[in-house]
């Protein structure tokens, strides 16, 4: 995700920073005054070490409250499929943005084939300890419904591409029954790039 990150950003928070090991390295390439929120508070006690604030709890606590108009970057990796409200967040998020602040998001993907596959041929939706189907995850998002969104909210899409696509062989077989209508099924995750409008 850091290849998202503008090198010009100087003001950065990162929800959902965990023990700030992405956090510690965006301050030390960009010289930035970076934040963090953190659910976990054990995490948030070692994002603490290296971070200029950190907040621990869950983030709808603290968004309110944080400086508008303040931040070059708002990094929501693998958090928004976690909240209860997303859309909320999102929304309360755009005030707190820079004049040419982005939020550079990560979101699993759906229809990835492994999930996919266990819905259609095993007619079964089995939450699990990580993943796609991660059991703490409350919202499920596709490539489309990430992009739209983002957008119904207002936000303009930078980017917004497929990461962490699998190497498997299965996705191209099973696109050779469907007429290659449904490459999606290769995709992990989204990442996503938007400003405000």
């Amino acid at each position: 995700m850091l290849k998202y990150l503008p090198a010009t950003a100087k003001k950065v928070i990162d929800i959902g920073c965990g023990g700030g090991a992405l956090a510690k390295i965006i301050k030390e390439r960009n010289k930035a005054e970076v934040w963090g929120i953190e659910y976990v508070d054990e995490e948030a006690k070692m994002a603490k070490q290296h971070l200029d604030r950190v907040f621990s709890g869950p983030c709808e606590n603290y968004i309110k409250d944080l400086p508008d108009n303040y931040f070059d970057v708002v990094y929501l990796n693998d958090v928004l499929e976690h909240l209860v409200d997303p859309y909320s967040v999102l929304q309360d998020l755009k005030v707190k943005l820079s004049a040419n602040g982005v939020i550079i998001s990560s979101i699993p993907n759906v229809r990835y084939f492994k999930t996919f596959s266990r819905i259609v041929f095993k007619k079964d939706w089995q939450y699990e300890e990580f993943g796609t189907m991660d059991k703490t995850h409350l919202r499920f998002f596709t490539g489309k419904s990430i992009r739209r969104m983002y957008e119904d909210l207002g936000y303009q899409i930078i980017t917004h591409e497929a990461i962490n696509k699998t190497k498997s062989i299965k996705p191209i077989l099973f696109n050779v029954v469907v007429l290659f209508t449904q490459w999606d099924i290769r995709n992990l995750q989204y990442a996503t790039v938007v400003k405000a409008k």
